[in-house]
């Protein structure tokens, strides 16, 4: 335990001294400080701030601020550098690495259903282009307008399929990257549209328009909730807010008549 805190206490000071160049340690060790990546946190990264998102620098400054927390509590513990420092350190430095994630499980979860909503009306767009065009084809081509937080698995799932794979993996890794609502049954239903002929795929697609107009219903139906919860909430407000104002009308009325 002795060299534990000691060797930790020389890569505080090496660090410290700019012996060792903290960007080059973390470059140099990402294969290890990948195994610390959560498995949806792309996804969860893409759904918060869209397309243009970049989780792997995210991720690196989540590692960067959590080891320099931890040479700063290192730094402020130098008197008196202990084991139960270091654990103290390491907690600090974790709960730093953790909070951006967190935050992100947090803002999924509140607009979940929003998510949600995008897949059917993105299925439907995809649903004309596969009537003239093969599923990958239309898939390509309808990237562009896809929602933005869809993009990135969809051109992964393009590359998959032009680098020869014409399996349903391709179709599954994307449902398991964008674990919403449906997602993996809708791209099995895809990936079936692009097998047989075209007597075949006239009949899928038929089944493929049904499930997606569902969806939409699904959608819409949650939508139409929304508002009618909205509008109950905005009534009740009212309602509370119009009976105080009555009473506190009646209460002065009543000193007023009292004086």
């Amino acid at each position: 335990m002795e060299i534990v805190i000691v060797a930790v206490v020389i890569l505080f000071i090496l660090i410290y001294n700019r012996t060792i160049d903290k960007d080059k340690f973390i470059n140099d060790n990402k294969k290890y400080f990948e195994v610390l990546k959560e498995d949806d946190y792309d996804f969860l990264v893409y759904a918060k701030y869209g397309d243009s998102a970049a989780p792997n620098i995210l991720f690196q400054k989540r590692i960067t601020y959590a080891i320099a927390v931890f040479f700063i509590f290192m730094f402020l513990f130098i008197d008196d550098v202990s084991l139960i420092n270091i654990i103290l350190s390491c907690l600090v430095a974790v709960l730093i690495f953790k909070m951006p994630y967190m935050q992100l499980k947090k803002y999924y979860k509140a607009h979940l259903h929003q998510i949600d909503i995008m897949l059917p009306y993105y299925l439907k767009s995809l649903e004309i282009l596969i009537q003239h065009y093969t599923v990958p084809v239309a898939i390509g081509k309808s990237i562009n307008d896809a929602p933005d937080i869809f993009k990135p698995g969809l051109r992964e799932l393009i590359e998959k399929i032009n680098s020869g794979d014409s399996s349903i993996n391709p179709y599954m890794d994307f449902a398991n990257t964008y674990p919403v609502r449906d997602s993996m049954r809708m791209m099995r239903l895809l990936y079936r549209l692009g097998l047989g002929g075209q007597e075949k795929k006239q009949e899928r697609l038929l089944m493929f328009s049904r499930t997606v107009s569902n969806l939409q219903a699904k959608a819409r139906e949650t939508k139409y909730k929304e508002r009618l919860d909205h509008m109950g909430n905005q009534t009740m407000i009212m309602l509370v807010v119009t009976g105080v104002s009555v009473m506190i009308v009646i209460l002065a009325s009543m000193l007023t008549m009292i004086a």
